[in-house]
């Protein structure tokens, strides 16, 4: 597996513009729009920052992931995701190794991304998405 670089850090929010407000308004950092990925039940802000993102994970229904994560935990780092050049054969890789995966194959995800979750009770604590652009 060849991971080529942090692709971006998944914020929990309650609120794309309450976040919108301290990223962009606060840090400056450049606001490129929202999406909604309704497989997730989740919209999406991205603030680029260098060749990485600050990924803002708002929830679009109560028994979301991220409204489950807030509930639980609040809002705030939700996940660290790392880009890697094939998704597949890191999976495979992580399996062979006996990683536990949330995801066993790919599925979409913002910016039409190839993404799958490995399971925080393998990576001590931290949810861990690869991605693949």
């Amino acid at each position: 597996m060849k991971i080529l670089k942090i692709d971006h850090l998944g914020i929990a929010v309650n609120s794309i513009e309450e976040g919108q407000r301290f990223w962009q308004d606060v840090l400056g950092l450049n606001f490129e729009g929202t999406e909604t990925v309704a497989e997730q039940k989740v919209t999406t802000a991205f603030f680029p920052v260098g060749e990485s993102e600050v990924e803002l994970l708002m929830s679009t229904a109560p028994d979301g992931p991220v409204a489950k994560y807030i509930e639980k935990k609040g809002a705030g780092i939700q996940h660290v995701a790392f880009r890697v050049d094939n998704i597949e054969a890191a999976l495979e890789e992580l399996k062979a190794k006996g990683i536990q995966l949330i995801d066993q194959t790919p599925r979409k995800g913002a910016g039409g991304a190839k993404i799958a979750f490995l399971h925080p009770k393998a990576t001590n604590g931290v949810l861990v998405e690869l991605c693949e652009r």
